[in-house]
């Protein structure tokens, strides 16, 4: 085998609000040793998702933190160059999680053959991967939206968002996108289809919210929280669903948010209009990963189902690029073209 070394990106300190840059180091390490039983993955394509930002720090969530001076972890796709494992060949193409890294060594486990002549190696990362399966199991199993129904989701230009909105069109209900500027809704009513799109930054986005919904909410899929979900709560109606995808709006916070105690209010509502909201991890649903491939592989096929990528080149530039993920920069699924394929 040639002699290559490997570039990694870990985490140089944990961050106190918004992540910075000197909370990454970029280095160079030895190649990972390959040895009976395993391969050794080239990262083509590096996956930046906002659950990310909850691994850096030490609190007690659903998944371990990653320790400092560890690898950044996150999703990939791969190609495998040296193999010790019957299972796979060189040059097979593999879903997998081997971390913000050039190369990593795996003994198989949760790694998947992907097939390059079904779709685009990078849709394994979005529409038929980790976010697609989010919107897709969330919204089917939480929401349950009928036709008819009025379906609002949040941050609806992104993987997640773009994705739970069709699927709420093909099930015949009416379709809110709530998105961060004027060109992410326009994406959004003449791409997408969706019914209305609304700027979550403008003025008066309470009141456009209700205009746009005068028969209520009947399912809201919750990827921000904060004044969106703020303006979003006085219009659910009886029996609302709310799959609580994402809080992206507080994943930078370092104390409460200001103003009274809204606790009380948000029980009342609960109650009085029997509300169903359930938080979810895509994990608690992977019994439906094989329903979830061939449906959503089949309405891509069809025109159905659309997709946005955006991604950038080099792993260095992923720090970067995951700050600005956070701060809503990103169009679309965020992507780290790692090496060519």
């Amino acid at each position: 085998m040639p002699k290559f070394v490997n570039r990694r990106i870990v985490l140089a300190s944990r961050p106190h609000g918004a992540p910075t840059p000197e909370n990454f180091r970029i280095e160079d390490a030895p190649m990972p040793e390959i040895s009976e039983g395993k391969v050794l993955l080239k990262t083509l394509y590096l996956s930046l998702d906002p659950y990310m930002r909850g691994r850096m720090d030490a609190a007690k969530s659903y998944a371990a933190p990653v320790e400092i001076d560890a690898v950044m972890e996150g999703g990939t796709v791969a190609q495998v160059i040296h193999s010790q494992n019957s299972r796979f060949s060189v040059g097979d193409f593999v879903l997998s999680h081997s971390g913000w890294q050039s190369y990593a060594a795996s003994d198989g486990t949760g790694v998947r053959k992907l097939n390059p002549r079904l779709a685009p190696l990078s849709t394994a990362l979005g529409v038929l991967g980790m976010p697609g399966f989010t919107a897709y199991a969330g919204l089917l199993t939480i929401g349950q939206p009928k036709p008819g129904e009025t379906v609002v989701v949040a941050a609806a230009a992104g993987p997640v968002g773009a994705t739970v909105g069709q699927i709420a069109k093909l099930k015949g209900a009416k379709t809110i996108g709530i998105a961060g500027g004027a060109e992410k809704c326009a994406y959004l009513r003449d791409e997408l289809k969706f019914d209305a799109a609304l700027d979550h930054r403008g003025p008066n986005f309470a009141e456009a919210l209700k205009a746009a919904c005068p028969d209520g909410i009947d399912v809201y899929f919750e990827n921000v929280g904060g004044a969106v979900w703020d303006a979003v709560l006085p219009l659910l109606n009886n029996f609302a669903r709310v799959p609580v995808c994402g809080l992206i709006s507080f994943y930078n916070a370092t104390s409460a948010p200001a103003g009274p105690d809204r606790s009380a209010a948000l029980m009342r509502a609960i109650l009085v209009k029997r509300l169903t909201i359930r938080g979810f991890i895509v994990s608690d649903f992977a019994e439906q990963h094989g329903d979830f491939l061939r449906d959503m592989s089949g309405w891509i096929a069809d025109g159905q189902v659309k997709y946005r990528e955006d991604i950038v080149e080099g792993l260095d530039a992923a720090p970067e690029a995951f700050i600005g993920l956070l701060q809503g920069r990103n169009f679309g699924k965020l992507l780290v073209r790692v090496a060519e394929e």
